[in-house]
C-alpha cells in the first residue's frame, strides 16, 4: 500500500467552494484502479489547512491518479481557492504509521515507535502461527518449514499494514507526538 498525503490551504472564504471541489475529486480518484480510500482532514474552525490522505494498493496506480489529466484539470480549477499550490508527499510502508498527522505536530521519537511496531508484531508472531497449526498440518506442503514461516510472515505483515496499524496508531497518537 501507498499513501498520498495533500496538504491545501485554502484561502479565506473560500472554504464552500473547496468543499464542493471536493465532492468533485473524491468520486474521480475512486475510479481510479487500485483506489483503497481517501480521507479529508477537516481544519478546526477558522483554519484554513486541509488534508487529504489518498491510499492506493500500488504505487503506480497512485502515479497513474497523480499524472492523470482528470487529477490535472480538478486541480487547475482549485489553484484559486488555495494559497499556495498543494503540497504532496508520497509515503510507502511503515514510514506513514509514525507520521504526524497535521502541519506542526511533532514526529514520534524512535523509540515510541519501536514499542508500538513491537508491541503488536510480538503477539502476532506468538498468535498468527498458532492460529495457523490446523492449516500446516492439513496441507502437507504448507507445512514446509520455508513455507510455514513465508505464510506467517504474509499473514502478520497483511494485519500490521491493513488492519491493526492504521487504527492502533490514531488510539495511541496522544501518546506516540508528546515528548
Amino acid at each position: 500500500m501507498v499513501t498520498s498525503v495533500v496538504h491545501h490551504h485554502v484561502k479565506a472564504g473560500a472554504e464552500v467552494s473547496y468543499e464542493a471541489w471536493l465532492r468533485e475529486i473524491t468520486p474521480a480518484a475512486q475510479g481510479f484502479p487500485g483506489h483503497l480510500g481517501v480521507d479529508v482532514l477537516q481544519p478546526p474552525q477558522g483554519g484554513g489547512l486541509y488534508t487529504i490522505v489518498l491510499r492506493f494498493d500500488t504505487l503506480e496506480h497512485l502515479h497513474g491518479w497523480l499524472a492523470s489529466d482528470t487529477r490535472q484539470g480538478l486541480i487547475a480549477q482549485v489553484e484559486p481557492l488555495l494559497v499556495r499550490a498543494d503540497q504532496l508527499d508520497i509515503k510507502t510502508g511503515l514510514e506513514f504509521w509514525f507520521t504526524a498527522p497535521q502541519l506542526g505536530q511533532r514526529h514520534p521519537p524512535p523509540y515510541k515507535q519501536f514499542l508500538v511496531t513491537l508491541s503488536v508484531i510480538f503477539p502476532l508472531t506468538l498468535l498468527v502461527p498458532w492460529a495457523l497449526q490446523p492449516l500446516f498440518e492439513a496441507v502437507p506442503i504448507i507445512g514446509l518449514s520455508g513455507v510455514r514461516h513465508f505464510a506467517s510472515a504474509v499473514v502478520i505483515v497483511s494485519l500490521m499494514t491493513y488492519v491493526i496499524m492504521p487504527h492502533y496508531t490514531r488510539l495511541v497518537a496522544g501518546w506516540l507526538c508528546r515528548r
